[in-house]
């Protein structure tokens, strides 16, 4: 690949989030994911027999942990074996450091792969979903979240604008982000069945953007791209930048409104026993027949 075309600083990518996982953050976004990854394992009747997760390990850690209580109360556990992946060593909790494009197991190690809010900091994401697709055995299941294209939408704006009226130009300030479109094409690219996408957009009312910097820096969420602006910014421009925020997205008492858009990706590695859609022209019955309404002719 040519390194000249990647998005992002990788480098960067994996000392930003090693540095913010040193630090105490409020992980209710962290825990808004793993609940939710929790409940789609959980939705899912089958046991899995070795599960991957490659996630920041304050997710990690809740995913195991809502998984195995909830299976003390039914029957049986439903993730026998966990291992759990990431970029940085920076916290305990690991069984293994490395990244999405370079997962050191054998092929169909695994009969569940989760991968939760690391995409979208990836130069190659097919590659990447080609290798959990990889480690996955026959009817294998990804689950898989990462920020969409709603993300810090507010902010991108404001920025371009801010820095278009100071200096007359614009560089690059907020990752690209993919639509739910994007991330089910992705699948299909990669040859997952039965792909599935859905969505979770969270509003947060900050009191001022100082507390969202804060924020994006805890959870190693700030600028990683490779065509960022070197330049430190001046306190004029945080003070534009707020101004034409609150202008445009503030709310009634003051605060700066703040959108984060979860999309969640699923897909199975294909199996000969998976349901497959009927081919065009092979239904045996009308469907108004089955809507019990008249047919019409246009």
């Amino acid at each position: 690949m040519n390194k000249a075309k990647d998005i992002f600083d990788t480098r960067l990518v994996r000392a930003r989030r090693a540095r913010g996982q040193k630090h105490a953050i409020d992980p209710f976004l962290l825990h808004r994911c793993a609940d939710d990854a929790a409940q789609r394992i959980l939705d899912i009747n089958r046991t899995f027999s070795r599960t991957l997760i490659f996630a920041n390990p304050e997710i990690s850690k809740r995913i195991v942990q809502i998984v195995q209580e909830a299976g003390d109360k039914e029957a049986g556990d439903k993730l026998e074996h966990v291992v759990c992946v990431d970029h940085s060593d920076a916290v305990d909790g690991l069984d293994l450091v490395c990244a999405e494009t370079g997962l050191a197991f054998m092929s169909g190690s695994f009969d569940l792969v989760i991968n939760a809010l690391s995409l979208h900091g990836v130069n190659h994401v097919p590659q990447a979903l080609g290798e959990m697709k990889r480690l996955l055995k026959p009817d294998g299941l990804l689950i898989a979240a990462l920020f969409g294209g709603e993300t810090l939408g507010a902010l991108r704006h404001a920025l371009y604008e801010t820095e278009d009226t100071l200096y007359g130009r614009v560089s690059p300030r907020v990752s690209p982000m993919v639509s739910l479109q994007q991330a089910a094409k992705l699948l299909q690219t990669a040859g997952f069945a039965m792909p599935v996408t859905d969505r979770d957009v969270v509003q947060i009312h900050y009191s001022n953007l100082a507390s969202l910097y804060a924020d994006l820096r805890r959870m190693g969420e700030t600028n990683t791209l490779n065509g960022r602006a070197r330049r430190p910014v001046s306190k004029r421009f945080f003070q534009k930048l707020e101004q034409i925020y609150a202008r445009d997205h503030g709310d009634a008492s003051g605060k700066f409104i703040v959108k984060f858009e979860l999309v969640w990706m699923t897909g199975w590695t294909p199996h000969k026993d998976q349901p497959k859609p009927l081919k065009p022209g092979s239904a045996k019955t009308r469907l108004a027949d089955a809507l019990g309404v008249k047919e019409q002719k246009l």
